[in-house]
């Protein structure tokens, strides 16, 4: 090479410049690595199956038209799979006819109409709109679920704004605090930032979200896959102080849920009637009760003590004490609930209802265990039309709605069964108060609104089923923290009263005209589902089951994405032992839904009476994986084991189903017909003996006490037994035998 020239070409070992564009080109290819990576992961996962369907509708065909349904898995976003919560069946055009009125609800439990969904008070709402304006189509939607709360409302909103909604009702406030992302919430993380909410939110909507998702609940230790829903029972260790930080941090994510869902509602088109939320406040003290913080050992028990005299002035009436001590008490803590409640009840017995009503909303507003919408959910509400500045939005004020039906105005036991679910007068007072709102938005007709009893006799509300409905409520009230209440003794015998007042009305000819009814309107409406659930509801109680298993095959034929009816068809179709069909129906249940822990039981009991034991026992140990605290899976499963001759196993179970429920009569007599199976005559004694003790007026009970005093040569003992089955059965031939020869007997002894 001569010199004083320049090689273009590099020497051994140097690096070839990138010319300006590969380099960027370089650049531009790392950045897009995490996304083809993650595009390659999703991909991936869908092929493999992997994940759900995140969104709340899905499309399916009925009968050869096009609807949307509710999605079963739509909660897996927010819930442990074993604790999903749906929404009520559902199911709408996915073309909206001309001329037709579509309504949405959005909210939780009270809004769903829970204990009873198929009476709930959109129910009693489009009973009045279609009676007031005949002329015009209106749907009805009920999206509401119970135990969420704002975060999972509003994708559920989002949804709803591409479905072509004419009115979205909003009734929500009362899992704020308790739902995902509450601040006392089982679910997961405790009233986190909301761009975490949102972020997560939006993560599952991939199956790589999904993906993460579980494997950071494996990682905490929160996955667990058998544990079953356990109602509110399930927060009674996650009490919220008043003055905790988590409460405004919940306050401020619901503001802003809030906004959001009233502007998806808006843009969509729709007109959002906003409502404030009703809760017993009245007749529903605190759940539990947390001091302030920083009082020393000697203040907390200073405050006690002004409390112990708070309550005797006030049982006494001795006014100007308790004035005294409440000044007291509340000076060392104004922030107790108990004192708030019990400050309520003070003014309530001088008939000072505005102060009354002051304290017991302090007394909620303070609960630690906050089950209710306070009164800074409220006031949030209030306030949205003011933020919102849109004339497509309406506020109604429903807690004073509802409120109006108390003599004091202030909500109790009038309006609520507990806490917040409505009673059935609120239910109406409830629609029409909705009804009067949404007639603003019609042509004025001279129609006027039905009556309760017409919308309750319209939707299939007889005695059978309201009875129902209560018991329902009952079973709920001898749970904590219900059960755990000052008055909860006082509420559920009320309850009960009203039961046995329902089914005194329940005679022959009333039997005859509510079926009547029944079929009129089904005729009129045949594909109104829960009308078809009611009036299964009623057949069975007044006892005509077939009839009542065919309603519920109709119900499953109007909603086949949803459970309810292949189960309750299925679990109808055992007594009429039509073992093999109840089988396939119940299998058809937890396809759809596997964590329905009674569709495990029934589908137990279908495979025993088939005699398919270890099958059964398979079922009954899914349910008891559940849920382990069911006394009557047990009994089952033992019955079972006894059939396969596994007498200590068998035992075992009854034994455990004793230990949830020791005065269940019939788990003692079902372990003590084991005991004398097994030849153990003296183990089995005592449990024939309890069984006769706690249901006395049980014939077989007493018969096979009697029995088995006198295998033991008790001869009086046996024959006061044999007597008392005379007494409940004077014709009983078997028991008049056994009393001829002891009467023989003891005479010849004699």
């Amino acid at each position: 090479m001569k010199a004083g020239k320049k090689s273009n070409r590099s020497t051994a070992g140097d690096p070839i410049p990138l010319s300006r564009g590969r380099r960027w080109f370089f650049r531009i290819a790392l950045l897009a690595l995490p996304f083809v990576f993650l595009t390659a992961a999703e991909v991936c996962l869908r092929l493999a199956g992997y994940g759900y369907n995140p969104s709340f509708f899905r499309r399916v065909q009925i009968g050869g038209a096009d609807y949307f349904v509710q999605n079963e898995d739509f909660g897996l976003s927010f819930f442990p799979k074993s604790m999903v919560r749906t929404t009520g069946p559902l199911r709408f055009p996915v073309h909206k006819a001309p001329g037709t009125f579509r309504i949405f609800i959005l909210g939780e439990s009270a809004a769903m109409g829970d204990p009873a969904e198929s009476v709930a008070p959109d129910r009693y709402l489009e009973m009045l709109l279609r009676e007031k304006y005949p002329e015009r189509k209106f749907e009805v939607v009920n999206t509401a679920v119970t135990a969420i709360d704002s975060h999972v409302i509003l994708p559920i909103a989002r949804e709803c704004a591409e479905r072509d909604g004419d009115l979205w009702i909003v009734y929500m406030g009362n899992n704020e605090m308790v739902g995902p992302y509450g601040a006392a919430t089982v679910f997961g993380r405790q009233a986190p930032s909301l761009p975490f909410t949102r972020l997560v939110t939006a993560s599952q909507k991939l199956r790589i979200g999904q993906w993460l998702a579980a494997l950071g609940r494996r990682r905490s230790g929160q996955s667990k896959e058998g544990a079953a829903w356990g109602g509110m029972e399930m927060f009674l260790n996650n009490q919220v102080p008043p003055a905790s930080p988590m409460r405004e941090t919940v306050y401020r994510n619901f503001q802003k849920n809030l906004d959001d869902i009233v502007r998806a509602g808006v843009r969509s088109g729709a007109t959002v009637l906003l409502n404030t939320v009703g809760v017993n406040l009245r007749d529903c003290p605190p759940f539990a009760a947390l001091p302030r913080a920083g009082l020393s050992p000697g203040q907390r028990a200073e405050f006690e003590l002004f409390l112990t005299n708070c309550r005797q002035a006030v049982v006494e009436r001795k006014w100007d004490a308790a004035d005294g001590a409440f000044a007291q008490a509340a000076h060392l803590d104004d922030q107790r609930a108990d004192l708030q409640y019990l400050r309520g009840e003070y003014f309530l017995a001088r008939t000072n209802f505005t102060q009354a009503r002051t304290h017991f909303q302090l007394a909620c507003d303070c609960d630690a265990l906050p089950f209710r919408a306070d009164s800074r959910v409220n006031a949030a509400i209030r306030g949205e039309p003011e933020r919102a500045k849109s004339d497509r939005l309406m506020l109604c004020d429903a807690a004073e709605a509802l409120a109006s039906g108390s003599a004091t105005g202030i909500c109790g036991n009038e309006t609520f069964f507990e806490h917040v679910h409505f009673d059935f007068d609120a239910r109406y007072r409830l629609a029409r108060a909705w009804a009067d709102q949404i007639s603003k938005l019609f042509p004025p007709s001279t129609n006027a609104w039905i009556s309760q009893a017409e919308c309750e006799r319209q939707i299939g509300l007889s005695p059978w089923n309201r009875s129902q409905v209560i018991h329902f409520m009952v079973e709920r009230m001898e749970l904590p923290p219900l059960s755990a209440q000052a008055n909860n003794e006082q509420r559920k015998g009320a309850l009960e009263s009203r039961i046995k007042s329902e089914l005194a009305a329940a005679d022959h000819d009333r039997a005859v005209q509510t079926r009547i009814d029944f079929e009129k309107y089904a005729a009129q409406r045949p594909d109104d589902f829960s009308l078809r659930e009611n009036y299964a509801i009623f057949l069975e109680l007044s006892g005509d089951i077939p009839a009542a298993e065919a309603q519920w095959e109709r119900f499953r034929d109007l909603a086949p994405q949803d459970p309810l009816g292949d189960f309750e068809a299925g679990r109808l179709s055992i007594p009429l032992q039509r073992y093999a069909e109840a089988e396939t129906m119940l299998r058809r249940t937890l396809a759809i839904r596997s964590s329905r822990t009674d569709g495990w039981i029934e589908l137990g009991n279908a495979l025993a009476m088939q005699k398919k034991y270890t099958e059964a026992l398979d079922a009954f140990a899914t349910a008891l994986k559940q849920d382990s605290h069911d006394a009557q899976t047990y009994l089952r499963r033992a019955k079972v084991l006894g059939h396969l001759s596994r007498h200590a196993e068998a035992v075992a179970s009854y034994r455990a189903g004793l230990a949830l429920r020791p005065a269940d009569a019939l788990i003692h007599h079902e372990l003590a017909l084991e005991l004398a199976a097994a030849e153990e005559n003296e183990a089995a004694g005592p449990e024939f003996q309890q069984a006769a003790q706690l249901n006395a007026d049980n014939i077989a009970f007493r018969y096979d006490y009697g029995t088995w005093l006198l295998r033991q040569q008790q001869w009086l003992g046996a024959k006061h037994e044999f007597e008392a089955v005379l007494k409940l059965d004077p014709n009983n031939a078997r028991a008049q035998n056994h009393i001829a020869w002891l009467q023989s007997k003891l005479s010849a002894n004699h």
